[in-house]
């Protein structure tokens, strides 16, 4: 374990289930964000495949013209997940007080993380369950911006730059042996700096890291 205690903390500590004990039907982020991450599934993803869509909500950013096998979905709140149209069937899970998915072994051809790593406290526990249920070959995509629940992400996100969180992503999959080397895919937002300057703010950048289960 290369985290130490302290950086596994969150400035909230209560339980999670009763932050996210009502539901939010909001975007995380921003319009530029969403359509880069649904261009990157409709890129990687295929059809009639079976997805896992953890640490979900009441959208799942699916390219809206693919049709695939299954998405299961996992998440926090009940009355989000039911609010997603794209899921098949879910599951509410506090991934901090239980790492061990309830699905069967190499059962996915994708697993996909939006906007959520930065809460996991126990991340190697957790991408060692995403390589135990993906199958070979099986590709797990983990997208995320510099938006957070600030309380609530752990020290290790919060106190890291940018290109720092990239990097504490791919030493997640690193610290699981049949990962691929993760590739990364980064995208300022495509606000002119013209209008930033006029006062209008860059919109959310785009980080995905991606790696496949190689056996």
């Amino acid at each position: 374990m290369w985290l130490q205690p302290t950086q596994r903390t969150k400035l909230d500590e209560s339980d999670d289930g009763l932050f996210y004990s009502f539901p939010r039907f909001v975007t995380h982020v921003d319009e530029f964000f969403i359509q880069q991450l649904t261009d990157l599934y409709r890129e990687r993803l295929k059809p009639s495949t079976r997805i896992f869509d953890m640490m979900s909500s009441w959208v799942s950013h699916l390219p809206e013209e693919i049709t695939f096998e299954h998405v299961e979905g996992h998440g926090m709140n009940a009355e989000e997940l039911a609010r997603n149209p794209r899921l098949d069937h879910y599951f509410v899970q506090n991934l901090n007080q239980q790492q061990l998915l309830p699905l069967p072994d190499q059962s996915f051809d994708a697993v996909l993380n939006a906007v959520s790593v930065q809460y996991l406290q126990f991340a190697e526990a957790v991408f060692a369950e995403i390589y135990r249920i993906l199958k070979p070959g099986g590709i797990c995509i983990v997208s995320f911006s510099n938006r957070m629940f600030y309380e609530k992400a752990i020290q290790a996100w919060r106190d890291s730059s940018e290109s720092e969180r990239v990097e504490l992503v791919k030493r997640y999959f690193a610290a699981v042996p049949g990962f691929s080397e993760p590739e990364v895919i980064a995208r300022a937002s495509s606000i002119p700096s013209f209008l930033q300057m006029l006062g209008i703010p860059g919109g959310d950048p785009f980080y995905a890291v991606i790696a496949q289960r190689q056996a």
